[in-house]
C-alpha cells in the first residue's frame, strides 16, 4: 500500500508538470486497488473453479464442451478484436475525443495473450468441432478442392499467427502510450501512428480468416463473402459498449472527473447508431444475396438456422440487435445520459451473445435450442480470467493518456 502511495504521489507530481503543457489538471489518475477488495483472487477463484467444472463435464460430454468452449471463446475474442479496431482508427485518423478513452480500450486489447492461453483446449477438441480434420483423404470433392488451405499443419500456423499479430500490435501500441506518459515526447504519438498503418492489412487479413477458419470451418462446404464484415460489425458494436461500461463504472468510483463528459458519451452513444445499423446493413446483404443466388453451399447456414426454435432466436436476433437499439438510440438527448446509455449497452451486449450463440451452437443442436450448463459455465470460466487481468491492467499504468499532446483538446471536445 505505502508504494502504492508514493507511486501515486510521484505521478501526481508529473501531472502538475505536464498540466502546464496540456492546461488540463487531471487527478486521481492512478486506479486504487481498494475499490475492488480482493476482487481479483476471488475473480481468479471463480474462474479455476469454472474451468475445473468444465473439464469434469467435457470428461462426459466432450463435444457439448468444444462447442460451448467455442462459444464463450468468440464472444470475449470479438471483443478483445473490436478494442483493437478502436485504437487503430485512433491512431489512423488521429482521432482527438477518444484520446480520454483509449487507454480502457488499450486494456482491453492487451487480454489477448490471455485469450491465446484459453484457445489451447480448442486444440484438444478440434476434431469435435471441424469435421474436416477427421474425413480421410480424397473422400469429399469439395474438401479436396480446399486442400490446400484446410489442412492441418496451414490451420494451426494461421492460428498462431492470429494470435501473435494480435498480441504484438496491442502490446506495442500500449506500450508507446505509456511511454508517452512519462516523457511527453510527441514522437510516440508518431512512431504509434506508424505502427497503425503497418497494423492495419494484418489486422483485416487475421480478423477475416480468423473468423473464416472458427467459425465458417464449422461447416466447411458453408461460403459467404462477407461473413468477415460481419463478425467484423458485431465486434466493433460489442467493444464499445464494454468500453462504456468501464469508463462508466470507473467515473461512478470518482474517476475521470472532468476528463470525461456528456460530449463524450454523445459521441460513443452516435458510434453504437451508427454500428447498429452497420451490423443490420451487412447481416440483411449476406442473407438477401445468399437468398436471391440461392446456391446449395451457400444456403446451408440460414437453412439450418431457419428451421424449428432457432429461427424463433433468429427473429428475436433481428428485433433485439438493431430494431430495438437502434429505436433507444435515436434520438439525441438520451444518448447524454450515462444511465440510459449503460442500459442500451447491456442490452447490445446480451444480443451479441446471443448472435455468436446462434453462429456456434446450430451445428451441435441442428434440431433445436438445447441450453446447457456448459455454456453458462465457459463464459464465466473465460470473463472472470479476463476480468483479473483487465483489474490488474487497470491499476498499473495512469487511466488515461497523461501527456498526449492532443489530450486538452479531447477534454474540450464539442459535438
Amino acid at each position: 500500500m505505502d508504494q502504492q502511495v508514493n507511486r501515486n504521489s510521484t505521478t501526481l507530481l508529473d501531472v502538475k508538470a505536464s498540466s502546464t503543457e496540456n492546461q488540463t489538471s487531471p487527478v486521481n489518475c492512478f486506479f486504487d486497488y481498494k475499490h475492488v477488495g480482493g476482487a481479483i483472487f476471488r475473480l481468479v477463484a471463480i474462474s479455476i473453479l469454472s474451468c475445473l467444472g468444465c473439464i469434469a463435464l467435457a470428461i462426459y460430454n466432450p463435444r457439448q464442451f468444444a462447442f460451448s468452449w467455442l462459444f464463450a471463446f468468440v464472444f470475449f475474442l470479438t471483443i478483445c478484436i473490436g478494442s483493437l479496431f478502436w485504437i487503430l482508427v485512433h491512431h489512423g485518423i488521429d482521432v482527438e475525443w477518444s484520446v480520454v478513452v483509449r487507454r480502457q480500450m488499450e486494456n482491453i486489447a492487451s487480454l489477448f495473450p490471455t485469450l491465446a492461453f484459453f484457445f489451447i483446449p480448442l486444440i484438444f477438441v478440434a476434431p469435435l468441432l471441424w469435421n474436416w480434420m477427421t474425413l480421410p483423404h480424397g473422400s469429399n470433392h469439395v474438401l479436396v478442392e480446399k486442400s490446400v488451405y484446410l489442412n492441418l499443419p496451414f490451420f494451426w500456423m494461421r492460428a498462431a499467427f492470429y494470435f501473435l499479430f494480435f498480441s504484438i500490435a496491442s502490446f506495442l501500441l500500449r506500450k508507446l502510450s505509456v511511454a508517452q506518459d512519462l516523457t511527453g515526447n510527441t514522437k510516440y504519438t508518431v512512431i504509434a501512428r506508424k505502427v497503425t498503418f503497418a497494423s492495419l492489412p494484418f489486422f483485416g487479413v487475421c480478423l477475416t480468416f480468423a473468423a473464416v477458419d472458427w467459425l465458417m470451418g464449422l461447416d466447411f462446404k458453408w461460403v459467404s463473402t462477407m461473413w468477415g464484415v460481419y463478425i467484423f460489425a458485431g465486434s466493433a458494436l460489442s467493444s464499445l459498449c464494454v468500453l462504456l461500461l468501464i469508463i462508466t463504472a470507473l467515473r461512478s468510483l470518482g474517476y475521470f472527473k472532468g476528463i470525461i463528459t456528456e460530449r463524450h458519451y454523445a459521441l460513443i452513444g452516435q458510434l453504437m447508431t451508427a454500428f447498429t445499423v452497420f451490423w443490420a446493413y451487412i447481416g440483411f446483404d449476406q442473407y438477401m444475396l445468399i437468398w436471391y443466388a440461392n446456391i446449395p453451399e451457400e444456403t446451408t447456414y440460414f437453412l439450418r438456422r431457419n428451421t424449428e426454435s432457432w429461427c424463433i432466436m433468429n427473429i428475436i436476433l433481428v428485433l433485439g440487435h438493431f430494431v430495438v437499439p437502434f429505436l433507444l438510440l435515436l434520438f439525441r438527448n438520451p444518448k447524454k445520459r450515462p444511465a440510459y446509455l449503460c442500459g442500451v449497452a447491456c442490452w447490445i451486449l446480451l444480443m451479441h451473445l446471443l448472435d455468436i450463440y446462434i453462429i456456434v451452437l446450430p451445428m451441435m443442436h441442428p434440431k433445436g435450442f438445447c441450453p446447457s450448463f456448459l455454456d453458462l459455465l465457459s463464459l464465466i470460466a473465460i470473463g472472470t480470467a479476463l476480468a483479473a487481468v483487465f483489474l490488474k491492467h487497470l491499476g498499473d499504468v495512469p487511466l488515461w493518456p497523461l501527456r498526449d499532446p492532443r489530450l486538452k483538446d479531447s477534454i474540450h471536445i464539442s459535438v
